[in-house]
């Protein structure tokens, strides 16, 4: 039995789908920043999945990171509220030829992505967060939610943007570009903070490393105690 989690609508994103909506055509024409990078924690993801298993991803933005590991794992769910985003995941799904992705326009705290629906009502195997936390509206509530999705011994893996390191650098800019509409809500999480803020949702933290030297790229895999 999955555990229930009443979350106030607080917790939903305030940055508008149109935001993402009106950007995901150029984000999805951006190269990746650090290719190495990511194909190495992009490595480690797979390390940890198995071919049966069923994974949620939540903010998947165009797909892309979902249709890599599709075919490493069972079945995967690639959610992300801004319909713009969710378009293109759709677009690039088609070209693929892969049966196992759905693609749907969903927060976390949507029912649609109720973990009851899934492994006979167990909850997911694995859920995934990649640069996604810092721009929830609460992400120690995400966290949270997300737990609840995972079934007992699963898996959250995430990589987060971490900022708190360089508030002074990062801080002002972001806040000037957020009031040009130019964009959206950032949380200058740290390291530290967001592994503890995993540790007290309920997971045991089984392997992190961390990428860049200012924007830091923190990379977690973590499981549900």
């Amino acid at each position: 039995m999955t555990e229930t989690l009443a979350l106030p609508m607080a917790t939903r994103p305030r940055t508008p789908p149109r935001f993402w909506d009106k950007i995901a055509p150029k984000y999805a024409a951006s190269p990746i920043r650090d290719p190495s990078a990511y194909e190495i924690w992009l490595a480690r993801v797979v390390e940890h999945l198995g071919p049966q298993d069923t994974v949620l991803e939540v903010g998947c933005g165009t797909g892309s990171t979902a249709l890599r590991l599709a075919p490493s794992v069972g079945s995967i769910v690639a959610s992300d509220y801004s319909p713009g985003m969710i378009e293109i995941a759709k677009e690039r799904l088609a070209e693929t030829g892969l049966t196992n992705v759905s693609c749907v326009v969903a927060d976390p705290f949507d029912e649609v992505l109720d973990p009851d629906r899934v492994n006979d009502g167990k909850g997911y195997d694995a859920v995934m967060a990649f640069n996604f936390l810092h721009l929830a509206d609460d992400p120690a509530a995400t966290i949270a939610r997300l737990r609840a999705m995972v079934k007992p011994g699963g898996l959250f893996i995430s990589k987060t943007v971490c900022l708190g390191g360089s508030k002074w650098l990062f801080g002002p800019m972001i806040a000037v570009m957020r009031a040009i509409g130019k964009a959206p809500r950032v949380h200058m999480l740290s390291l530290d903070g967001l592994d503890g803020m995993i540790v007290r949702a309920g997971f045991e933290i089984l392997e992190t490393q961390t990428f860049g030297k200012r924007a830091k790229g923190h990379f977690v895999v973590a499981r549900k105690v």
